[in-house]
């Protein structure tokens, strides 16, 4: 097997929480928490989840947007949270994102051409006359109109925008792509527009993708891989064919049965989740699902759930851990 393109080994991403005059820390807001994953060459994994679980936040911290609180990341091999300054920047050429909204992520002071090109000036890549022709092809392989070059972001539709937005992004020829929910903007209509595009750039490029979504349809689609994450951390992985048609986590069951289909066949009993998600201020001890969990244990509450690895499916769960005979996790007495 290949060593993996990207790689998270134990990542943390903790937001500090200010009050009073001298804006003491007061508490943390645990965005990320422990999340290990790799990312082989060629290949999409899916990052799946509700809103505010985390997936932005790893996409970040994984280009080092935002500062990792404690982990690592590894790009080829190299330990990316060891690198600083003008290495860094000459790291970005191959790690680049395509954020979710295409109306804020363009600047409307700036002409398509300015905007695609501008990474090549930045790493001084090319000659006046090379950049332009390397901004006018990679427009036609965004399905674009070169003519398009002097026009601003405003004169153009939200999936027009989108594919400005995913030239700018291969303008540098990277080989890693954060894919940051580059559809939930975008009408219907347009989206399976874009994610045709996507593959068929991953396949003439040679692209690795990180494609976060809440489309649980489109993930499967793209996705060779899928994790699901949950509150911070990563509680289902494997192959999109295991995840979609064998979950193994209460809550990818959830997930994943409330997926509407219009096959009478394909649909399943709706699971209703009680309650909210739990505040990532102050997340619930042991395992972080078992406040709304169906088939919650005493367990549950008192001890994190390790990670159990069936065959390449990975999922922290302790009723998983039951059912296959397989506990892995270490069990402390309840606090008295």
């Amino acid at each position: 097997m290949t060593s993996p393109l990207v790689e998270t080994r134990n990542l943390k991403q903790y937001f500090p929480v200010r009050k009073g005059l001298l804006q003491r820390v007061v508490a943390h807001v645990q965005a990320v928490d422990d999340v290990s994953l790799s990312i082989q060459p060629g290949e999409t994994l899916g990052l799946v989840g509700e809103s505010g679980c985390g997936k932005t936040t790893v996409g970040r911290t994984l280009l080092r947007l935002y500062e990792p609180t404690s982990g690592r990341i590894f790009f080829g091999g190299r330990d990316v949270t060891e690198v600083h300054g003008a290495e860094l920047r000459a790291l970005r050429r191959n790690m680049q994102i395509v954020f979710q909204d295409p109306f804020s992520s363009l600047n409307p002071r700036m002409t398509i051409r300015s905007i695609v090109e501008e990474g090549l000036l930045i790493h001084g890549m090319g000659t006046k006359t090379e950049r332009l022709d390397r901004v006018k092809d990679i427009l036609v392989r965004a399905g674009l109109d070169p003519t398009y070059l002097y026009r601003y972001p405003h004169e153009f539709s939200g999936g027009q925008r989108q594919r400005i937005s995913i030239a700018r992004a291969l303008a540098l020829n990277p080989q890693f792509i954060v894919l940051d929910e580059p559809i939930s903007a975008l009408d219907v209509s347009i989206q399976s527009q874009i994610i045709n595009l996507l593959t068929d750039l991953k396949e003439e490029f040679k692209l690795t993708y990180l494609f976060i979504s809440h489309d649980l349809s489109v993930v499967q689609y793209i996705s060779d891989r899928v994790a699901v994450m949950y509150l911070g951390e990563i509680v289902e992985l494997g192959s999109s064919d295991q995840v979609y048609h064998n979950p193994l986590h209460p809550y990818s069951k959830a997930l994943l049965a409330s997926v509407p289909s219009i096959d009478p066949t394909k649909r399943s009993v709706r699971v209703m989740l009680p309650g909210d998600v739990p505040s990532p201020l102050n997340p619930p001890s042991g395992c972080r699902f078992h406040p709304r969990c169906p088939v919650a244990m005493d367990v549950c509450k008192q001890v994190a759930p390790a990670v159990l690895d069936l065959g390449g499916h990975q999922v922290r769960c302790h009723a998983v851990e039951k059912e296959t005979g397989q506990i892995v996790s270490l069990t402390t007495p309840p606090a008295k």
